[in-house]
């Protein structure tokens, strides 16, 4: 996909039109990309102001949503909506991972799926947004996109932690045995792999992988939740 085409493509899929284009091109490309090329600017500033633009949108949001509610309220919904794995899906919605610039390597070890790459992407292209058109326009766009995900994290739909909440689920009958088995491992040390399997009591109900051992785990958990499989068995 050559790189105008890919931009207004994108910003077809945002449904937005960027002034600046190079804002929405510096927002998608990622460091592994840029230490390839000569003077391309990457996506990590962008990451640190986007991240501050959502976290003010959604705390205003909230604090005007919810007018009686105490602030450790507040900051435990907020942080499920900015949370890496909230922003992750966010990206998945909007394909995030086919328009990112990066180096052939970390296309190959999975990086157009990788969660913290596109979690840092999506703040990367709201801080574009912010400095393109501004606060209230960034408020519009943060508020539309989010909304579902806002509506999740009110109702205490988002898991953080799949591995706790399988086992809980699993276990509201009574005593289970709950393992992770790994399965193999693929690529270089640097650029590792991790396959695993999650057994209930020595039935498999659930595989998943991940650049580590605990990601991989998380991830075959996640499986087993997203898929519903035999929870209440």
């Amino acid at each position: 996909m050559k790189s105008d085409i890919k931009l207004q493509d994108l910003e077809k899929k945002l449904e937005l039109n960027f002034s600046d284009k190079e804002l929405l091109k510096n927002a998608i490309t990622h460091s592994s990309y840029a230490n390839q090329k000569k003077k391309v600017v990457f996506n990590e500033r962008l990451e640190f102001l986007g991240d501050s633009v959502l976290q003010l949108v959604i705390s205003e949001y909230l604090y005007s949503r919810f007018n009686e509610k105490p602030e450790g309220y507040l900051t435990k919904i907020r942080s499920l909506i900015v949370c890496e794995n909230s922003l992750c899906d966010i990206a998945c919605s909007w394909e995030l991972g086919m328009y990112m610039n990066m180096s052939k390597g970390e296309e190959i070890t999975g990086g157009r799926n990788r969660v913290s790459i596109l979690a840092d992407c999506v703040e990367a292209v709201i801080a574009a947004i912010y400095l393109d058109k501004g606060i209230e326009y960034s408020k519009l766009f943060i508020l539309n996109n989010f909304k579902a995900t806002i509506e999740k994290a009110i109702s205490n739909e988002i898991i953080l932690d799949y591995k706790t909440k399988l086992q809980e689920i699993f276990q509201q009958n009574g005593e289970v045995n709950i393992r992770y088995e790994l399965v193999k491992f693929e690529g270089p040390p640097h650029r590792r792999i991790f396959f695993v399997n999650v057994l209930v009591n020595n039935s498999i109900k659930g595989s998943g992988q991940g650049f580590s051992k605990k990601e991989a785990e998380q991830n075959a958990a996640k499986e087993v939740m997203v898929n519903q499989v035999d929870l209440h068995e």
